[in-house]
Formats: structure tokens, sequence, C-alpha cells
């Protein structure tokens, strides 16, 4: 008598790990170079919502690939079967909206980029507020060499972050580049030589973050975030309003004990 093994059960699109207030969101499609599919986006909007819920036990997030890549962008054999212009229409509406909620949480966000990293592989990345990549990783926006743009968010993010003209260069030739060119560039936060270097700077900075009092990261990071759209009088306006917001916390009265006591503070998130 022979007995069929059962089939295998798909491996979620989207992992997520918590070691202690880390949190860590792993895109899980190695077989496509974690090609970002529908399944993908509606996973990793459903985790991001959670963390955004969870301020006080996840207080930094740090994002990376299953594999040899970080994300090569969006699934081309997926999008090759939607042929409607509204279906397109929506999908390009529901990825802005996912990595805008990545962009938006309250925590610190650490994109680990352990491979190659292109389209919207690279816009997810923009949207976190570190990112660390291996010197052997490439990078770019490569849209315009299959007849579109860049559709969630590189038009916008990477000349933000980096000037406008180099952004164009970047985007208008569909141009590939090196870790250590678009570190130089200030795309990248910095550069690792190995895996375990590069593991070992996220954890770094990961916990340097953790030894900080979480509410005033959050309303630092706001404070940046949302300014930067400003002219100075109201970002300084919005600045006023994110220190305020911290007065009347316990985490400022246990700083000032910590500091006369002479000890670290324990710092709690309320």
């Amino acid at each position: 008598m022979t007995t069929e093994s059962p089939e295998p059960q798909p491996q979620p699109p989207v992992l997520w790990e918590q070691s202690g207030h880390i949190g860590t969101i792993r895109l899980n499609r190695p077989e496509s170079l974690n090609a970002i599919n529908e399944a993908m986006l509606i996973a990793l909007e459903e985790q991001l919502h959670r963390i955004a819920s969870d301020t006080r036990g996840i207080r930094v997030v740090i994002l990376e690939g299953e594999g040899r890549a970080f994300c090569a962008g969006a699934d081309l054999k997926e999008r090759s079967m939607l042929t409607d212009p509204l279906q397109i229409r929506q999908r390009i509406i529901r990825s802005k909206a996912v990595f805008a909620a990545l962009e938006r949480l309250p925590q610190p966000t650490i994109a680990k980029i352990n491979g190659l990293a292109f389209g919207g592989g690279l816009e997810l990345a923009l949207c976190c507020d570190f990112r660390y990549a291996i010197s052997s990783a490439r990078l770019g926006l490569t849209e315009v060499s299959l007849g579109i743009i860049p559709g969630a968010g590189g038009t916008q993010r990477l000349p933000r972050l980096i000037g406008p003209a180099k952004a164009k260069e970047l985007i208008l030739t569909a141009r590939r580049i090196t870790a250590e060119q678009a570190h130089r560039l200030g795309l990248l936060t910095d550069v690792a030589e190995n895996e375990e270097q590069l593991k070992s700077q996220c954890a770094a900075t990961a916990e340097e973050l953790l030894a900080n009092a979480p509410l005033a990261v959050y309303q630092a990071k706001r404070a940046i975030d949302q300014g930067l759209d400003l002219d100075l009088p109201s970002g300084l306006s919005l600045e006023t309003s994110a220190y305020e917001a911290l007065i009347p916390t316990r985490d400022r009265l246990e700083a000032l004990e910590a500091f006369r006591a002479k000890r670290p503070p324990q710092f709690t998130g309320e």
C-alpha cells in the first residue's frame, strides 16, 4: 500500500520576525527575485497595519529580501496579464498606498539591501528612513527601459533625496548603479562588504535607535518628514507641536530622573 505525500504548502510572500522591539519584514519570493505581485502587496499592507498599531511593542522595523535579491520590482509576468487600463491604474494606486504606509510608519525603518533593487524594489527602499546595501548590490529605477516610468513614488522621492539633476540622470537613462555609486550620491546610508557586515550595520543602527525614548524618536521623524514640504515658519511651528507632545510623557520624566541618578534611562514608550 502506498500513500501520497501531501503537496507542499505555498510559502507566504511576506515573512515577519520579531526580536525584542525590533521587527523584520522579509519579502519572500526568492524564485522571482522577490518581485512584487498582488499577493505580496496585500500581505505587506496587512503587516504594515499591524506594525503601525503596535508602537510600544515594535520600535524599529527592518525590511529585507529572501535569497539573493532585495526586490527586482514589479512582477512583470503578472503585470503582463493586466490589459485593462482601469486594472493597471488600480494596481498603481494600490502600490502607492502600500508604499506610503511604509513611509508613514511612526517607527524608524531600515532597508537592508542584500542584493539587486530595481524599479519598485528601489522605490520600496526609498520609503525607508535608512538604507544599507551590500557592496555587490545593484540599484536603479529602470522603468523607462520598459516603456513606463517609476509609478510608486520614485520620480518624487528620489529627487528629494539626491537632487533633481542626479535623479533625472538615473531615471531617464534607466541606469543601474553600484552600491558605492549609490552611496556617493547620498542614496544609501552606508555600504557593507559582505552579508555579515550588512547584518551588523543594520543591527547596530537598530540598537542605537532603541536606546532612545521611542515617542521622541517618532515625533522627531514626524517633524522631519512633514516639515520637508513646508516653508520654514510652518516647519518650526510643526517642530514646536512635536516637542510639546512629549512634555507630559513618562519617558521625558524618566530621562530627567535617570540623569539625576546617573543611570541609564528605562524608556517604556509612555
